[in-house]
């Protein structure tokens, strides 16, 4: 049985001292996993420089079944293909989140199909639900009236938020359509606008704020 530790317990981010890192996931199945290599880095600058979090500038990697998952409050996973997790993976990736872990998932264009295949193998008895913008994820120290911002624009359609809820506690939240951590990344590497960037961190930030923050 893997050793769950408990960060559940962390005190609000605001109010702490500790440093906390986060971590980029990393699966089996042939896709990107390593994706987008700047983005959590900016987006930890951003939200240490302007919500008052001390998260470690560098990002760790962690394997879907690794015991180390559970020293992550925050997982962050994207790519564009293919995602397949043994059953042993999924169990673990499942123990972990009702531990108190969030996974964020975030469709970098390609990875659609095969992340709602393998999430149900995670949790077959929890559908994903589509996140209301009247959420608190939508709701911390940056507003997004209108819900999840989009970032790029592939088949022109809308950008949606999922989530897998665990006793009303959001414990997956699966960004679609938006391309929002390709908005945390390098200016040059999608040649986005300041604005677009801005939009995206604030978001991110967001995500991490509600974490740290107590969830619900």
């Amino acid at each position: 049985m893997n050793k769950i530790i408990l960060f559940i317990f962390l005190p609000y981010f605001v109010a702490s001292q500790n440093t906390y890192s986060i971590a980029t996931l990393k699966y089996n199945g042939g896709g990107d996993w390593y994706a987008n290599p700047t983005a959590l880095p900016n987006l930890i600058e951003f939200t240490n420089k302007n919500i008052g979090t001390n998260i470690k500038k560098e990002p760790d990697i962690v394997e879907v079944g690794s015991s180390k998952i559970f020293n992550y409050p925050f997982i962050h996973m994207t790519g564009h293909g293919n995602v397949i997790f043994s059953q042993e993976e999924a169990n673990n990736l499942r123990n972990y989140l009702l531990a108190g872990g969030f996974l964020h998932v975030d469709d970098n264009y390609g990875m659609d199909n095969f992340f709602r295949e393998e999430i149900k193998k995670v949790f077959p008895n929890i559908e994903l639900q589509e996140i209301s913008s009247n959420h608190k994820i939508f709701n911390q120290s940056y507003k997004f009236p209108n819900g999840l911002p989009k970032i790029h624009i592939h088949d022109a359609k809308p950008s949606q938020a999922f989530g897998i809820f665990n006793n009303n506690r959001l414990v997956c939240l699966y960004t679609y359509e938006s391309d929002l951590s390709d908005g945390w990344e390098d200016p040059e590497v999608h040649n986005d606008s300041d604005k677009t960037r801005l939009k995206a961190l604030k978001m991110g930030s967001n995500i991490i704020e509600y974490i740290f923050n107590g969830k619900d």
